[in-house]
């Protein structure tokens, strides 16, 4: 009983070791090497509208209105948060000094967040975009469309913005980089859906200063002949003085004559 049970181990360590049993050892495949996952793309930097707004011009009667009506916060959440990015068009502290009529004072706290909320695209776009964003005009604005939509023209690369009520262009890029831009304009943008169609006429240009050359001065023989019949000129000299000798020697025949009868 032992020497079969010490012939069957035997022969059960021989086969494992025969050529056949190494070769399938070693013909098996090697376990796949995993394949790196690309690292993900780095986010843009966080802008903070605030801060941009507050040293990069004079913009700060624009950025009161997004405070008090709270748009900075829908601006800022879609700056940072979205994979469209915005535009923003920023006017001056002048514009709204210059701004007379309509006046912003009379309108709602609704109407004014529409008014500012009507200054931003949902979209970010470069100013070379512009070019072919003037042929799809209008465009819808962060206010809605219809009444709330802006047209643009590029104009040998000077990009120009038509509301109805104002017509402004982009004076300066104060932000520029995806997913953010801020532009500056001169006026502030007024919607129709606020202030209505009936848009006043724009008034006429003030007439040019008149450049044309005086009249020629009148000249020496024009000033002599100024008090005389038209069509005849003014005696001469010469006429004068033929004048008195004829009547001088009339004159002394007449005297010697008398001097012959006295």
């Amino acid at each position: 009983m032992e020497f079969s049970m010490i012939i069957v181990l035997c022969s059960t360590l021989l086969f494992s070791c025969t050529p056949l049993a190494y070769a399938q050892k070693v013909a098996s495949p090697p376990a796949p090497t995993p394949t790196p996952s690309p690292a993900p793309a780095p986010s843009p930097p966080y802008v903070n509208l605030t801060d941009l707004l507050s040293v990069a011009g004079p913009f700060q009667n624009f950025l009161n209105y997004l405070e008090s009506t709270k748009v900075i916060d829908t601006f800022q959440n879609q700056a940072n948060n979205t994979d469209e990015g915005i535009t923003i068009f920023v006017p001056k502290d002048d514009a709204f000094k210059n701004l007379k009529k309509p006046s912003l004072s009379n309108l709602t706290q609704d109407q004014l967040k529409q008014l500012i909320l009507f200054h931003a695209l949902p979209h970010y776009y470069s100013l070379s975009d512009f070019k072919n964003l003037s042929q799809v005009s209008p465009v819808s604005t962060f206010a809605g469309a219809g009444g709330y939509a802006l047209n643009f023209t590029d104009t040998s690369g000077t990009v120009h913005l038509d509301s109805g009520w104002s017509k402004t262009k982009v004076s300066s890029s104060v932000h520029s980089t995806d997913p953010v831009a801020v532009y500056q304009v001169d006026k502030v943008l007024l919607p129709e859906a606020i202030f209505g169609t009936d848009i006043p006429p724009t008034p006429a240009p003030a007439p040019a200063p008149d450049t044309s050359p005086a009249a020629d001065s009148p000249t020496s023989d024009d000033s002599a002949g100024a008090g005389s019949a038209p069509g005849k000129s003014p005696p001469n000299s010469s006429y004068r003085i033929n004048g008195v000798g004829i009547w001088s020697q009339l004159v002394l025949a007449i005297a010697g004559v008398l001097v012959l009868f006295l």
